[in-house]
């Protein structure tokens, strides 16, 4: 063989090698790649069961039994006493027909964007207060527990009003009843009326002497009111039963404890126009007096009565539309519950006026009474 086909021969072959060694080296980088991704795939996969499972969770959460319930709940936790004492209230102290306008836009403006937004993060996280918050963001989590805490605060002095109730409840199975009258004193030589009674009226003395039996001074304690205490303990016990298996024991009481207010309310509104003077009580609440509807104060009370009415910021709220399922309307029940609280409100205030007018209406027959028995 030649010289120079023996070079060539030589080169040739070392040409073979590193083709090979190119072709190896390719390989192995394409096996890292490909190892890659399949650690990519795998690693989306395992999030996709992790979210599988996490909906599996999720499903696990106890539903209300029908929307007619979930609607009710939401009633019964925004309806209360704010709605049948505070906005009476509000509405007499701000000028009657002058305060319901400026609540009634802020309602639309503030109250029900501010519920829906409640309704459609508890909705769509399906987590109570602390949960949501802590799902938004860890350092957050502290608003839920302050909303927790409000909460029982809150529940301290309402369960202290239905221990009154249930206290009043217990009395009026009498005849008469032991506030129609001032109690009578009685001595070795006389029978009179209890002085102190005399000089306010029967329902305020029994309410602070026999009901809360108070001392004469904050520096006395008194002793334990054996009879409120009772009370109190039963006002605990019935929330607790109806709250010890969630929403499966709360969602049958919710039947009556949203229904019967309305029913009450109805009742006594029937009473009411059937008194002397209630229309011109109605008359007084339904005639706006613009010039304080013009006072910063008012707008700033409505705001906040829209706050209290609705329980924006409670966590309550929160807590009853986690209970949902996720394509639920929340957009249609934050406007209807939002104006079943409103229309709430302005049934109550109607009782409260008509009661007032005829109220009004009995002192200016006494007083009238008492200007013709004057000059004779």
């Amino acid at each position: 063989m030649p010289k120079n086909s023996k070079v060539v021969k030589r080169e040739l072959d070392d040409d073979v090698t590193e083709s090979v060694k190119d072709l190896l080296s390719n390989e192995d980088a394409a096996d890292d790649a490909f190892k890659t991704s399949e650690l990519i795939v795998d690693g989306q996969e395992e999030k996709d069961t992790d979210v599988e499972e996490g909906s599996e969770v999720e499903d696990e959460r106890p539903a209300w039994n029908s929307k007619l319930q979930y609607i009710l709940a939401q009633v019964g936790f925004s309806v209360g006493l704010g709605n049948v004492w505070r906005f009476p209230y509000l509405c007499q102290k701000n000028g009657g027909g002058a305060y319901l306008l400026p609540y009634l836009i802020l309602l639309m403006v503030i109250g029900i964007p501010l519920f829906f937004l409640e309704l459609s993060v508890g909705q769509r996280i399906r987590r109570g207060s602390i949960g949501v918050w802590n799902y938004i963001s860890p350092k957050l989590g502290g608003i839920g527990f302050a909303s927790c805490v409000v909460c029982y605060f809150v529940a301290l002095y309402y369960n202290v009003i239905i221990g009154w109730s249930l206290f009043y409840f217990s009395q009026s199975f009498q005849q008469p009843l032991p506030w129609d009258q001032c109690p009578l004193v009685k001595n070795a030589s006389h029978t009179f009326v209890e002085p102190e009674c005399e000089q306010s009226s029967a329902t305020t003395y029994y309410w602070y002497r026999e009901a809360l039996n108070i001392s004469s001074s904050i520096s006395e304690s008194g002793g334990l009111n054996w009879k409120m205490t009772i009370c109190l303990l039963a006002a605990w016990v019935m929330v607790c039963l109806a709250m010890i298996k969630g929403i499966q024991s709360s969602g049958k009481i919710i039947y009556f404890s949203s229904l019967f207010p309305y029913v009450v309310l109805i009742c006594f509104l029937i009473r009411a126009f059937l008194l002397n003077g209630s229309i011109d009580g109605i008359r007084h609440m339904f005639t706006p007096k613009l010039e304080i509807m013009l006072e910063p104060k008012v707008w700033r009370e409505a705001a906040t009565q829209v706050f209290f009415a609705l329980g924006l910021g409670f966590g309550g709220v929160i807590a009853f539309s986690s209970y949902n399922k996720r394509d639920n309307n929340c957009h249609f029940d934050a406007v209807l519950v939002s104006f079943i609280n409103f229309f709430t409100s302005v049934l109550a205030t109607l009782v409260v006026f008509a009661v007032l007018g005829f109220k009004a209406n009995v002192i200016n027959e006494k007083c009238i009474t008492q200007l013709f028995r004057g000059p004779a």
